[in-house]
């Protein structure tokens, strides 16, 4: 079956084409932005504190700041959705078709974004070799999977806006693989130092400065 619409319509409010029988923008993009919202809020529940023995000043300041690792798996997380977010913004206001395997391959996207809380849990939990390669390998699919989304969508031009230039399909591209890219470089960090790799995901803040 064919990807290429042969009965297009266009909606006067938004003027994007539309495929008779799929899904509108306005529904996909709502659909899409409360997945992440769900995937931010459920970050929060992971920021809890162990059972106290003892409720004094010293232990609560003691178990505070015993689970550090919580705080920067949420930092980071919530960093990294927001990103996503972002850049998925970008990519819809540029697209003027939507077809079936454009949607199914923002579902994939999608499904990977709500997966993210769970290796934040890892993370916060454990925080070892083998938890911090999980966690990088997560957001590396995510990053890939956002990547794919525009490559697919900006191939010859078929999806996008025909007005946009070629600099702004390759600045969009490079920046779909500037997150994978930080959590790859911190996967061979963890061979070394999991701890270490963990402060690398920090790069993630000019490198997104750079690619804005």
């Amino acid at each position: 079956m064919s990807d290429e619409p042969e009965n297009r319509t266009i909606d006067p409010g938004k003027q994007k084409f539309v495929f008779e029988g799929s899904l509108d923008f306005e529904r996909v993009v709502f659909f899409s932005d409360a997945v992440f919202a769900i995937a931010i809020t459920l970050l929060a529940l992971e920021l809890r504190l162990p059972e106290l023995h003892s409720v004094d000043d010293s232990s609560l300041f003691q178990a505070l700041i015993g689970i550090w690792p919580r705080y920067l798996g949420f930092f980071i997380s919530f960093w990294s959705i927001g990103s996503f977010w972002l850049g998925h913004h970008r990519k819809f206001s540029l697209l003027k078709v939507l077809n079936r395997r454009l949607i199914w391959l923002n579902l994939l996207f999608l499904m990977s974004i709500i997966f993210i809380p769970f290796p934040t849990s890892v993370i916060s939990e454990y925080g070892n070799r083998t938890a911090t390669i999980f966690y990088a390998l997560s957001m590396i699919f995510s990053g890939c999977m956002s990547a794919f989304l525009w490559f697919y969508a900006a191939k010859q031009n078929k999806q996008v806006e025909m007005d946009i230039s070629a600099d702004v399909i390759r600045h969009e591209a490079f920046s779909s693989l500037m997150l994978p890219g930080v959590f790859l470089l911190s996967i061979f960090i963890s061979l070394i130092d999991a701890d270490l790799a963990k402060f690398s995901w920090l790069l993630l803040i000019p490198a997104a400065m750079i690619f804005r």
